[in-house]
């Protein structure tokens, strides 16, 4: 009367297979969330880490339609769409822009504790690579 325990429901040993697969669905599904997560909170982190706080203004279009993002943080610095270059590369960069396409234009945010002739120095350099159209970055107050 006594079955052996170890035996399956039929007595056949052989129908008992440890699943040694694992199964990564649900390991897929949170390395997704997680990177969703990620996409949204990267530009939010990348603004906080330039360290560039932008002076606060009552008007103002909103547009900001551009293909070149220059920044100057408060020591100086400047900074192509996040990545800091000198001015011999931000001239060609601005003309390496226009040529593939004329109607570009650069939005220039500048940091409130930033001397006021970084910001000259840089729209200099923007206009000389023959870059007209740009705008100064301002937030509403």
């Amino acid at each position: 009367m006594g079955a052996d325990p170890s035996a399956g429901a039929g007595g056949d040993d052989s129908s008992q297979e440890l699943m040694s697969a694992i199964n990564v669905t649900p390991f897929v599904d949170v390395v997704l969330v997680l990177l969703v997560i990620f996409m949204v909170t990267a530009p939010i982190i990348a603004k906080d880490l330039l360290n560039v706080r932008l002076p606060k203004t009552d008007s103002g279009d909103g547009k900001g339609m551009s293909s070149l993002g220059l920044s100057v943080n408060r020591h100086g610095q400047v900074l192509l769409n996040g990545v800091p270059v000198s001015e011999e590369v931000l001239r060609d960069e601005v003309r390496k822009a226009l040529a593939t396409d004329k109607d570009t234009q650069a939005i220039i945010a500048a940091d409130v504790e930033t001397q006021y002739g970084n910001v000259v120095r840089v729209i200099d350099i923007v206009k000389s690579a023959g870059l007209s159209r740009f705008a100064i970055q301002v937030e509403r107050k």
